[in-house]
């Protein structure tokens, strides 16, 4: 969101780039699925890996992935490779994508996690489903305040309760909203 001295503008094409969690987890195309998991539950947990082939990325390996094809599967996490249960090809956006545009890949390639490459493609962060969601309940509770806002302070235009006249110029009078017209009729 960028801000304004005198007006609040509301920014609705935020930048991938800000929502993004940067250094995401790798992991070497021939390590195990042990190791996968070992790194996804160290210090800041998260659900996935990103894949390196020769330091480039070429899959990605998630929670869901070890649960549906080695833990259902009863093999053993030690005994299988990453590349043999990673998702390939990686689906990946650029960091001056909006994350309306992330939201449309995603749904598009039935993916819940995009790895963000710069002009280099160099993996340099990842944006999920939750992140983006994250952010557009932010804007809808900050919309829902402005609404609140707007509707108590703009009621100086509208139908007059008393003579059903328009006017731009409703005062509020015992509860209700009347014109001019009918406040001097009261003042009489």
């Amino acid at each position: 969101m960028s801000y304004q001295t005198d007006s609040i503008q509301l920014e609705t094409k935020v930048p991938v780039r800000e929502i993004m969690r940067k250094n995401p987890k790798t992991i070497d195309y021939h390590a195990t699925v042990e190791k996968a998991a070992q790194k996804m539950c160290s210090k800041d947990p998260s659900g996935s890996c990103i894949v390196l082939k020769e330091n480039v990325a070429v899959g990605i390996v998630t929670e869901q992935d070890i649960n549906c094809k080695v833990v259902a599967r009863d093999l053993r996490p030690g005994e299988v490779h990453v590349n043999e249960i990673m998702t390939s090809p990686l689906i990946t956006i650029t960091i001056d994508k909006s994350v309306e545009e992330a939201a449309h890949l995603m749904i598009r390639n039935r993916v819940r996690r995009l790895p963000v490459v710069n002009d280099k493609g160099i993996v340099i962060g990842i944006v999920s489903v939750r992140d983006i969601v994250a952010v557009n309940t932010e804007i809808n509770e900050l919309m829902s305040e402005l609404i609140v806002i707007n509707k108590a302070f703009d009621f100086s235009s509208g139908m007059c309760s008393r003579c059903g006249k328009m006017s731009d110029e409703l005062v509020s009078a015992d509860g209700s909203l009347i014109c001019p017209d009918c406040l001097e009729d009261d003042r009489l």
